[in-house]
């Protein structure tokens, strides 16, 4: 069966900052959204269950781009939301200066223990790919390409923090940020604690 894939290229700009979130699950923390809206292009990596959530993000280009994660079913998502559901790709593939990035769930790359080696196979010709599904956070930069898994930017399941993932791309060199929310011992949210910026 053919993977449905989706594109966008926007490799002729001089820099393009990605916020790379996923596994909402239709709890998108609040708190996120004003640093989220400073990023050029926002990406869901899967399992978003609630549509309205897209109309919170609000990047500086106006483009979201979200692909299909393995709870982004009927069943789970709210009435009257099929076609969009239908048309959300399996995979994106997003043309960066300096290099592509390629978008998946992750929940079809299994063993779990060999998946960023399974990945990289599927995808030679990024220089980056970012998964979801796992809900932990992973900057693995051993190699090319790289394999970024955000964590959940929702409330769910959050280990470590609800948080995104900033990536910088430009011609000459590509750089991951980690953006956490410091938890509150009741389980509340405060304001975003940015992490020293990892040069990869």
């Amino acid at each position: 069966m053919a993977v449905r894939k989706t594109g966008m290229d926007v490799s002729d700009r001089q820099e393009v900052t990605l916020g790379l979130i996923s596994d909402t699950h239709g709890t998108l923390v609040p708190d996120l959204l004003p640093l989220l809206a400073e990023c050029d292009v926002i990406v869901h990596a899967g399992d978003l269950l609630d549509p309205d959530e897209l109309r919170q993000l609000n990047p500086r280009s106006g483009h979201v781009v979200v692909v299909l994660g393995n709870n982004d079913t009927v069943a789970q998502w709210p009435t009257g939301y099929d076609s969009m559901l239908d048309s959300l790709p399996e995979q994106a593939e997003i043309a960066l200066p300096g290099g592509l990035l390629v978008v998946e769930h992750g929940h079809r790359v299994n063993p779990a223990r060999t998946r960023h080696q399974r990945l990289r196979a599927r995808h030679p010709e990024a220089r980056a790919i970012v998964y979801g599904h796992t809900h932990r956070r992973v900057i693995d930069t051993d190699e090319t390409p790289w394999v970024l898994n955000p964590g959940a930017a929702g409330r769910q399941r959050a280990f470590g923090g609800s948080g995104f993932l900033r990536l910088t791309a430009s011609r000459e060199e590509w750089r991951v940020e980690p953006i956490t929310l410091p938890k509150h011992p009741r389980g509340t949210y405060t304001s975003a604690n940015r992490q020293p910026e990892g040069r990869p």
